[in-house]
């Protein structure tokens, strides 16, 4: 253990001499006060160390004392429906002890010493195990059953295993090793936030992170263990599309940080997540979630570690074998605390005066994130989904922290603060945004919703492409200058947006959409589109066209609940065919 003194304060930067035994990114307790610290940088006997709560108050020659260990999260039962700041402290123990303020070197573990879990074993005494196997499972909340593993690099022969109530410190199993000495396991395991944990093989991204958010499955989807960003100005709506999100993905899990965000951003997000009914099990959305806490007003470098430690939580459900969705807002003020840091380190400035490295550390976030299969014998698939909010100053998408985050996603929802302010929701412009998976996902589409899923998406797109070209025409010379079918293609395009693209969060029916209702609403907006260009075709006038009554059920069709879908759909195409007839009969009357 190093031992030094307090050599320079800057900020949350404290400069240590005497720490020639320490290594990097130890973690270190500064000054009497016993505040945590994080060793980021080394020169000779000279330790900088990037402190985790406020420092004001610390003068030089006061202790600094080096645990030997890397910044570790705790890892067990007690983990769901938790809150946590930056580095893992619990905010709630941490409000019952001292208050609303969260007070200076307070030390409480993460995980609850004085809880007892039930562990129902699921090897018996002689079994051959390895790191990753399951020993047991704990019922950690109604919905959640929690998989103890064998740690990591543990292998060996089960001696003891037994069934019955346990703290998460107490030895619930025994094994022997190779080199013949017995070792106890816990429920209880710890990981370095900064290493990722290793799993067996890395999946290709082949199976869609089902949403319920139509714009997003049907037009830019996001695979299983995908990565996928969400930049857009104030005011657009990315928050909201992460509740969404964390609402409605198909995740056995959910982990959400709440990283440099405002306070009362952070404050709607603790007070809804309870109150939000769970649509799988009824239960509160908390029964399945992790949520980190690090606001805006909280020390900066502790910013900096909330990524980490929330993706390191992530990674141990997905090793269980779950489905795990992140949602990381937002990585902006992330980056700001890098800056921040990098700019008391001295460091030479790369562009807009982040650090040269940005680009690197983002890609070791998301590249965290995949679908893969776990460690132990049994191939259990799990995975971790990555969605990282972005807030580029004014919007403007061109700043090094977008740039750098669009070369290593494949998915980008670009929120316009444009279609935010005409009340189209989700705000996200279908001519900016883009997904790599959609080639890779379009044969599980096929097979899995209907055979021609890819190809309405296509015609979609087109659509929408058209109308904007269309657009330019007719903000030049106006409506009447358009031929009838572009006509035609405009109000489709208009059908596409209002009726499919634009969604209610409010609304209990529209705010998830199943894939089925998604592709029969495609289907109609198209079937409309088609059989008035075929009857234009046979004499009947664009005016009339346009203004026929059953446009406005193919507009409420969004509302009709799943179970009722099929029936309306074959309801509205039949008096669409109905009245196009009646129209064509009269053809002679325009």
């Amino acid at each position: 253990m190093s031992k030094g003194t307090i050599k320079k304060v800057a900020g949350p930067l404290v400069i240590a001499d005497g720490m020639r035994d320490a290594n990097m990114f130890d973690v270190v307790r500064v000054s009497e006060q016993r505040l945590i610290g994080e060793i980021i940088e080394m020169h000779g006997e000279q330790a900088s160390v990037q402190v985790y709560e406020e420092t004001s108050g610390l003068k030089p020659g006061e202790p600094v004392e080096s645990t030997g260990a890397p910044l570790s999260v705790e890892l067990g039962p007690g983990l769901i429906s938790s809150i946590y700041d930056g580095i893992q402290r619990p905010l709630e123990e941490i409000m019952k002890m001292t208050g609303n303020s969260l007070h200076r070197g307070v030390e409480i573990p993460a995980l609850k010493r004085d809880v007892k879990w039930h562990f129902v074993p699921k090897v018996s005494a002689g079994a051959e195990v390895t790191g990753g196997d399951v020993l047991g499972t704990v019922q950690e909340t109604e919905i959640v059953e929690h998989r103890v593993l064998v740690p990591n690099g543990m292998t060996g022969t089960v001696v003891s295993v037994t069934e019955g109530d346990f703290t998460v410190e107490q030895p619930v199993a025994k094994i022997k090793t190779a080199d013949g000495a017995q070792q106890d396991v816990t429920l209880m395991q710890k990981w370095p936030v900064r290493v990722g944990r290793p799993y067996k093989t890395k999946l290709s991204p082949d199976m869609p992170l089902i949403t319920g958010q139509r714009i997003i499955d049907t037009m830019f989807p996001i695979a299983r263990g995908g990565t996928a960003a969400v930049p857009g100005p104030f005011g657009s709506g990315k928050t909201v599309v992460q509740h969404q999100l964390a609402k409605w993905a198909d995740a056995d899990i959910v982990v959400y940080i709440g990283c440099g965000e405002r306070g009362n951003e952070m404050t709607d997000v603790l007070n809804e997540f309870p109150e939000l009914k769970d649509p799988k099990t009824g239960y509160s959305l908390m029964k399945r979630t992790v949520l980190i806490a690090n606001t805006s007003d909280m020390p900066v470098a502790a910013r900096e570690a909330s990524i980490y430690t929330g993706i390191t939580i992530a990674e141990y459900f997905r090793d269980m074998g779950y489905s795990v969705a992140l949602m990381a807002d937002s990585t902006s003020r992330w980056a700001e605390a890098l800056r921040e840091m990098s700019g008391r380190l001295e460091e030479m400035p790369g562009e807009e005066g982040y650090p040269a490295y940005l680009g690197s550390r983002l890609a070791q976030f998301y590249e965290r994130a995949g679908r893969v299969v776990t460690l132990g014998k049994e191939d259990r698939e799990g995975s971790l989904s990555v969605i990282g909010a972005v807030s580029p100053p004014g919007g403007d998408i061109s700043e090094p922290v977008s740039q750098a985050t669009l070369r290593i996603v494949k998915v980008f929802w670009s929120l316009d603060s444009a279609l935010a302010y005409a009340r189209h929701f989700p705000a996200i412009n279908w001519l900016t945004s883009y997904s790599l998976y959609t080639d890779s996902l379009g044969k599980w589409f096929n097979e899995n919703v209907h055979e021609d899923w890819m190809d309405l998406r296509a015609r979609v797109m087109l659509l929408l492409h058209d109308e904007s070209e269309l657009d330019e025409i007719v903000k030049l010379v106006g409506m009447d200058a358009l031929s009838a079918p572009d006509r035609l293609k405009l109000e489709a395009a208009r059908s596409v947006r209002e009726d499919f693209l634009q969604q209610n969060a409010f609304n209990e029916v529209d705010m998830f959409t199943p894939l089925e209702k998604q592709y029969l609403t495609m289907k109609l907006v198209l079937r409309f589109y088609d059989d008035t260009v075929e009857a234009l075709k046979q004499g009947a006038p664009a005016d009339e066209l346009v203004k026929l009554a059953v446009r406005e059920r193919i507009g409420r069709f969004k509302y009709i609940p799943a179970d009722q879908v099929a029936k309306e759909f074959d309801a509205i195409t039949t008096e669409l065919a109905k009245e196009i007839e009646e129209l064509l009969s009269r053809k002679e009357d325009f």
